[in-house]
């Protein structure tokens, strides 16, 4: 009886709102062609792929890839490199455009307000390849800006992309420049949202412009702070391969051989496609359980989750 009750009023609402389940139908179909169908090669991973048997016809053996790469020697240093690199990327590119949008929430002028913001936000639409050209060319130890202003404080030059201890810090703080002011944009976009007469009941009761931001300004965008962290951390294994590849040289591969790289040398350049599949599930079921259990966390703490 109730199963029949909501399957007459599912047939009611797919009638009163035909036209929006018609918009859902694309999105679900590249999906399922370019995100689903194609997790069902992972399978690759427990296998020794032969291109003339193909994926399915390949012979199965089991757990054999996932073990070669626990018992490399690289895997531990592979791990930490990337964990590090994540979670001070978290740790910096996180609480930052937070902050800026609270700043720029409380910027009164709009014209100073609209200049940070294009000023800020410009460097997204750097592609990464551009990016970490800029980059090279502002460090290079003869000819950039920065050992030039070093030399000219009577200073040696520093080959800064050759310093293994520079090379994270190089790579969060350039990333925070470039994805600082879009990433503002969503928190911007939530304070817009908050109701007025808040701001004007606090200044009524004397409140400064930081107890307004403690008491007003964060409780109001914390479900979206919590969705966007938790989306993060899901996502802290997953660096960019690009930049991380076209930053890395031999003098910084002691702290800039992260998984993603080894992946692509190891596995897709010497043809070893199993076991670059077996690594890259790896990384992927890391973030899984990352996210699962940020998610129960902020859940549990705050009362807001993604599910």
């Amino acid at each position: 009886m109730e199963a029949s009750t909501r399957r007459i009023g599912a047939v009611k609402s797919f009638k009163k709102h035909w036209q929006l389940y018609l918009i859902l139908i694309p999105p679900m179909v590249f999906f399922a062609i370019f995100k689903y169908y194609p997790m069902a090669n992972m399978v690759l991973a427990f296998k020794d792929y032969n291109v003339t048997k193909g994926i399915w016809g390949s012979e199965w053996v089991g757990f054999k890839h996932f073990e070669l790469f626990f018992n490399n020697p690289v895997f531990w240093d592979l791990l930490s490199n990337t964990l590090m690199l994540s979670l001070y990327l978290l740790a910096v590119v996180f609480p930052l455009p937070i902050i800026l949008a609270l700043m720029l929430n409380e910027v009164r002028s709009r014209k100073f307000k609209k200049l940070v913001q294009m000023v800020t936000f410009a460097p997204y639409f750097i592609s990464t390849v551009v990016m970490v050209s800029i980059i090279m060319l502002f460090l290079s130890p003869r000819l950039g800006f920065a050992n030039i202003l070093l030399n000219s404080l009577g200073f040696d030059s520093v080959n800064f992309l050759g310093e293994p201890s520079m090379f994270r810090s190089i790579y969060v703080w350039t990333d925070l420049w470039q994805m600082a002011g879009y990433s503002s944009v969503i928190y911007l976009a939530a304070l817009a949202g908050v109701d007025p007469s808040l701001y004007e009941a606090a200044k009524v009761d004397g409140a400064s412009r930081l107890q307004k931001i403690r008491n007003i300004d964060l409780p109001s965008i914390m479900p979206t702070l919590v969705v966007i962290l938790i989306l993060t951390v899901g996502n802290v294994m997953a660096l960019s391969f690009e930049k991380v590849y076209l930053l890395q040289n031999d003098l910084n591969r002691v702290s800039s051989e992260v998984i993603a790289t080894y992946v692509y040398k190891v596995g897709l350049l010497n043809a070893n496609y199993s076991f670059a599949t077996a690594v890259g599930m790896f990384n992927s079921v890391i973030n899984l359980i990352l996210l699962v259990m940020v998610n129960g966390l902020a859940k549990r703490i705050s009362k807001n989750s993604i599910w």
